[in-house]
Order: structure tokens, then C-alpha cells, then sequence
């Protein structure tokens, strides 16, 4: 991610949930100075009178975002699934994030943890899930970042510099407990990484163990609400399946928080993984 002439892609769907992700589009847009991209996906049976109807009020509302908050907008329609073509299109843009509402996109079928998730999973570009409006308008102060035995864990150390940096802010690592000696040696690994590279940018940061085993992500919720966390960042899991979705994975659970805490969601590039390295 970059700082300067990049794109935050927002997709649009007229619902509530899309107005509070463009409310964060619009914070995170002035801080990097980057663009907004209103993203529709509608289905390739559409009647041109539709997409023309569509088109005009995507338009209006970019120019009253671009009026009103000084910011350069524009609007994209794509046929398409929302389950791959944002995801393509971000990509294909070298977009900086998308920032998504949790619910509503998926015409009367409300998009949950679940939904948002399979949207998400194999982007190249990360994905902030939102379900309300920004807490503080100018601010992204405090960053819940859990890290586990997981290798990818590792990815996420490099956008959360990225994130203390441009957004100055605090990193509250949160260590997940095991008894395992291996897993405890892999944790270790991940702490220390993490440790090394904030340490190197000047990034404050603080750390905490999760003292109860076997709810790494209901405790990760816990921590964010307590200490009023305006982000948590998450690494998704490898390889995931549609088991996940059926049987609920731990990302899942944290991106449909009953607190709506904004969830940066990151996935795990496979050809740094697979090497035992990684790269920006």
C-alpha cells in the first residue's frame, strides 16, 4: 500500500452500511491523499434503463463526495459476482484497500461474517470490513493485532507499520496462549518479528497474553472492546475451504462483531509462505 495517487474502492450498494464505509473511505482517503471509487456489481441480465438509472445516481452521489469533501471520486459498474469481481477489480486497480459494509450487497440477502469473508478470501488487496460509522472522524488511534503460531502472521507486521505510520498509531499486540511447546516456539517467532520491525519504524506498541486458552478470537473481541479499538488486523486463514463458512472460522467470528470494530482483513500471499519469507 501507498501513500499518494491510490485508489479506496468502495463498493455501492444505496444501503446504510455502504454510506458508514464510505464515511471511513472519506477518513482514510484525506490521510493518504488517495481517490474514492464507487464500485456497483449488478447482474448481467440488468436492462440498459437500469444501468443508466444506476449510473446517474452513482454519479450524483460521487459528485456531492467530491464537492463536499474535497476529494477526487469515480464510479465504476462491472457485471459480475461480488464474490470475485470486486476482489478482480481491486486487484486489477493495484487498489490500496477496499472498504466494505457487512451488510446488504448481495441484493435482499444481507452479507454476515460468513459472506464478507468468501468476498475477501484471495484478494491482493486488503479488504476493512465495517458495520457502522467511524467512531473518530480524524483518528485510527488504537490497533488490535493478534498474533498466533501461524507463519502468516508474519504478513501482517508490514501493514501494521504501514498503518502506525501513516495513521500514527498504537499497536496492541495480543499473543495467543499455548501450551504446546512447538506451537509456543512458533508464537515466539511471530512476537519477536513483530517486536523487530515496529521497534525499527518507531511504531509505539504494547503488548498482552491472552490468559484463557481455546477462545483466541472471543478474547481478541474482549481486548478490542475494552481498550476501544478503532481497527483490528487479521490475517485470513490459509487455504481456507467452505467448511469455514459452514462451520464458522475464527476470522468470521471477528469480522461479524456485535461491537462493530472495523476489521482489516489481510490474506496471506502464497509465494512469500511458501518460501518461510515475506516481502511488501
Amino acid at each position: 500500500m501507498e501513500k499518494d495517487n491510490k485508489l479506496i474502492i468502495i463498493p455501492w450498494d444505496f444501503s446504510k452500511v455502504a454510506e458508514n464505509a464510505l464515511l471511513h473511505g472519506i477518513k482514510i482517503a484525506k490521510m493518504l491523499h488517495n481517490d474514492i471509487c464507487f464500485l456497483h456489481i449488478i447482474d448481467k441480465n440488468k436492462s440498459q434503463k437500469g444501468k443508466d438509472e444506476i449510473k446517474q445516481k452513482l454519479d450524483k452521489i460521487a459528485g456531492q463526495t467530491k464537492a463536499n469533501q474535497l476529494i477526487n471520486t469515480s464510479v465504476v459498474i462491472l457485471e459480475g459476482s461480488i464474490f470475485s469481481t470486486i476482489s478482480k477489480y481491486a486487484t486489477d486497480q493495484k487498489a490500496n484497500m477496499v472498504i466494505m459494509g457487512t451488510h446488504g450487497m448481495k441484493g435482499m440477502q444481507k452479507i454476515t461474517g460468513s459472506w464478507a469473508l468468501k468476498v475477501i478470501i484471495g484478494s491482493q488487496v486488503p479488504f476493512i470490513v465495517v458495520g457502522d460509522k467511524p467512531r473518530d472522524q480524524k483518528k485510527i488511534q488504537n490497533i488490535v493485532f493478534p498474533i498466533d503460531f501461524r507463519s502468516e502472521n508474519k504478513e501482517k507486521v508490514f501493514m501494521a507499520v504501514y498503518m502506525g505510520k501513516y495513521f500514527d498509531s498504537k499497536i496492541h499486540i495480543l499473543k495467543s496462549p499455548v501450551t504446546d511447546k512447538s506451537l509456543s516456539r512458533k508464537v515466539n517467532t511471530n512476537l519477536n518479528f513483530a517486536i523487530k520491525y515496529l521497534m525499527q519504524n518507531n511504531i509505539e506498541y504494547d503488548i498482552h497474553t491472552v490468559k484463557e486458552k481455546g477462545r483466541f478470537a472471543k478474547e481478541t473481541l474482549k481486548f478490542a472492546q475494552r481498550n476501544k479499538a478503532d481497527l483490528i488486523l487479521i490475517m485470513t486463514t490459509k487455504n481456507i475451504n467452505i467448511s469455514d463458512y459452514i462451520l464458522g472460522a475464527s476470522e468470521q467470528y471477528i469480522i461479524a462483531n456485535s461491537s462493530k470494530i472495523p476489521v482489516m482483513c489481510v490474506n496471506p500471499k502464497t509465494h512469500y509462505t511458501k518460501h518461510g519469507f515475506i516481502g511488501v
